[in-house]
């Protein structure tokens, strides 16, 4: 493929660009803006976005993400709640932190099992009834995204990794299915992410542990643990 095909490509597919999938990509790079600040308004944009993804995806017979856009909508409320528990002396019960080596083993087997059972079901789908599918790509781009979405719900830093990798497979797999604009917004979301794992590798490492803490006494003192 020569560069004028490309850029008539992106030029057609821009044109083509509907006022939803505008609203799914700016809701989308609002909440990866509020998960670099840890904000908890990275769910409620997150959830719109989710949600007209799993529209987008199922028309371009991107199965694998349409999938993703709805685990990625429950684990949004999954996340909302986890992120606003606090324990009895107000302290958020989730903070940024780096994964252990058996929590690395997890995210992999995590990854592995998502990759392998969507890749499968797809190669199906391809076959039977849409042959329009991409069962590698989509699969690699799904099965990251399911992982750094748990991750990212954990708050661990090691899901910015994760997102990178999904970052990089949505850029190609979202133009070659004619959903241009939603591929420059994936190549925004690349550029976010590094910003991202740089501040929370910064926070993970001013964050103390729950043990040096100082606990909060009866009027009002303090004592350190």
């Amino acid at each position: 493929m020569d560069f004028d095909t490309i850029w008539h490509q992106f030029t057609a597919g821009m044109q083509a660009t509907t006022w939803l999938e505008y609203v799914a990509v700016f809701t989308g790079i609002a909440s990866v803006y509020y998960s670099r600040l840890e904000n908890i308004w990275v769910y409620p944009t997150g959830l719109v976005n989710t949600i007209i993804y799993i529209w987008l995806s199922l028309k371009g017979h991107l199965f694998g993400e349409a999938s993703v856009n709805l685990y990625y909508t429950i684990m949004s409320i999954y996340g909302w709640i986890l992120w606003t528990k606090k324990d009895a002396l107000q302290h958020h019960v989730v903070n940024i932190k780096f994964s252990n080596g058996k929590q690395w083993v997890q995210q992999l087997l995590f990854f592995a099992a998502f990759y392998t059972g969507i890749f499968l079901i797809l190669t199906y789908v391809k076959q039977s009834f849409a042959p329009g599918a991409i069962p590698w790509a989509d699969a690699f781009a799904s099965a990251t995204a399911y992982t750094g979405m748990w991750l990212m719900a954990k708050k661990k830093v090691e899901s910015w990794y994760w997102w990178i990798a999904t970052d990089f497979a949505s850029i190609p797999l979202y133009f070659v299915k004619g959903y241009v604009f939603t591929s420059v917004y994936y190549f925004v979301l690349l550029i976010m992410a590094f910003f991202g794992l740089i501040e929370w590798v910064r926070r993970a490492g001013k964050i103390k542990p729950i043990a040096d803490r100082p606990q909060t006494m009866a009027g009002g003192s303090q004592k350190t643990i």
